[in-house]
């Protein structure tokens, strides 16, 4: 629960002070902080490796496997860190949400997906 409600913080922080949005980013005209905040339903099962993926969440993941450089971006982003997602459990997600064409072995910062 706690974790929940830093991550809202986290986010409302980051409406309040703005973003600068880049057209030639990883995610197109979006930044990785802004599409991490959709990813709030992702919050647990990214800093637990045994915890449910929900349902929530791997709808949000599925528009991301199409995109592994985006994907990556968000999953490592200061919105991600501030959250308390462990990158090394947040990759394991499309796995976890049983993707079939999910990016395995695609290089992810120091991390490769699964």
């Amino acid at each position: 629960m706690a974790s929940s409600m830093k991550f809202l913080c986290v986010l409302g922080l980051i409406l309040l002070v703005g973003t600068v949005v880049d057209g030639a980013g990883e995610c197109g005209r979006s930044t990785p902080d802004n599409e991490a905040m959709k990813l709030a339903p992702c919050v647990g099962a990214a800093q637990d490796a045994n915890a449910a993926v929900p349902g929530g969440c791997c709808s949000q993941i599925k528009r991301f496997s199409q995109n592994p450089k985006c994907l990556c971006a968000v999953l490592l982003s200061d919105t991600a860190k501030a959250s308390g997602v462990q990158p090394e459990v947040a990759l394991t997600i499309p796995k976890r949400c049983n993707f079939a064409n999910r990016p395995i072995g695609y290089k992810c910062g120091a991390y490769t997906l699964p």
